[in-house]
């Protein structure tokens, strides 16, 4: 896939606001229906993990475009006015943060061995596997930063030579991931710490991970936004660094 075809799906139009007149009905509508009954859906299973809203929004849209006939080309078309609202949707995430400023002040050495084990974990371990089951260069290229969220690592996979459609669906994947396994795993290990839980979600599962925590505890949620944050922009500048040394 050429890189301009990529940079037009995953950088946003800055005139996307202007031009919604003219975006398709359909699309939109269908993004929208989706995500509303995915919500639905998983609050009537008690936000149970494995009915993770995008995971079945992505699945409703799938199906929806698919008998409807539209092309992925189309529907990223109509649909980007949504893909827009996305940045400053990230940015309400300053609002747990803030309310628990003291609690992440007095948390420093805690957020600091999250990122110095989590960061590294998730990318030699998502590699490591990759590698030992014999992928492709460009394949562990594109997986290396899979943990961070869509729009630093799909920038991270164009720099250090991996493929950024590749690292999109990988990145989706890990959060979703992250989100279903992550609240379960801690259960069973008897983590009762919301700090800890949402430093783990939020570094290894990013945005969707994040929106999983915020569901568990306001405390949960700042932590995975703010751990999501850091591991993002570490990852941004110590992996291209790393890749250059080997």
């Amino acid at each position: 896939m050429p890189a301009a075809w990529e940079r037009q799906i995953f950088v946003p139009d800055p005139h996307a606001w202007t031009s919604l007149p003219e975006q398709p009905i359909l699309e939109v509508g269908i993004t929208v229906l989706a995500f509303f009954a995915a919500v639905r859906l998983a609050r009537w299973s008690g936000n149970n993990p494995f009915f993770n809203p995008t995971l079945i929004a992505i699945v409703l849209v799938v199906i929806a475009i698919d008998v409807t006939g539209t092309s992925y080309a189309t529907y990223l078309h109509g649909a980007g006015f949504i893909q827009f609202l996305l940045a400053p949707t990230v940015v309400l995430l300053a609002v747990p943060l803030y309310r628990q400023t003291a609690l992440i002040r007095a948390s420093g050495a805690l957020i600091a061995a999250a990122l110095l084990v989590g960061l590294p974990t998730g990318v030699l371990s998502a590699v490591g596997i990759a590698w030992a089951l014999g992928a492709s260069k460009v394949t562990l290229l594109s997986l290396a930063p899979k943990s961070v969220t869509t729009g630093i690592a799909v920038g991270i996979s164009e720099a250090i030579g991996g493929v950024p459609a590749l690292t999109a669906v990988l990145v989706i994947s890990t959060g979703i991931v992250g989100a279903i396994a992550g609240p379960v795993l801690q259960r069973w290990l008897r983590v009762e710490d919301d700090r800890v839980m949402g430093l783990a979600i939020g570094i290894a599962g990013h945005g969707i991970g994040t929106a999983r925590a915020l569901q568990i505890s306001e405390v949960a949620g700042a932590f995975a936004g703010l751990g999501m944050s850091l591991n993002g922009v570490l990852t941004g500048v110590l992996l291209p660094l790393a890749m250059r040394g080997l």
